[in-house]
């Protein structure tokens, strides 16, 4: 396995051990649904959270804004729908951005609710 893939690895792990502390509940990771994947599916209350979680050396970051593209976005939502019709929740879902940047030997986490809407 390529050193980015580890490292991202290890970022959606980071990411996960963060929202557990957060209260929220680990539903589902790197859930496939067609051409889409969803990095991490975590529940909190009645809320449902999709995650797409973006691992970074320091210096080569980029604006969340620009993280997810209209495509993504489409697959994403695609396969969130997929997943609660496929579970049967009555749940409330978010999409929400996780970046892990990596500082020397340290990591910074933002989390990022509602990063984007689905309508």
């Amino acid at each position: 396995m390529g050193k980015h893939n580890e490292f991202g690895k290890q970022g959606e792990q980071l990411a996960v051990d963060y929202l557990q502390v957060k209260g929220y509940e680990i539903m589902a990771r790197n859930y496939r649904y067609q051409k889409a994947e969803i990095d991490i599916i975590a529940r909190q209350d009645e809320t449902l959270a999709v995650i797409e979680v973006k691992s970074r050396n320091m210096g080569f970051l980029e604006d969340v804004s620009t993280v997810i593209n209209p495509k993504k976005r489409q697959l994403l939502v695609s396969a969130a729908d997929h997943y609660v019709q496929e579970m049967d929740l009555d749940v409330e879902v978010r999409f929400d951005i996780i970046t892990i940047v990596k500082k020397g030997a340290n990591f910074e986490i933002d989390h990022v609710e509602n990063a984007f809407y689905f309508f």
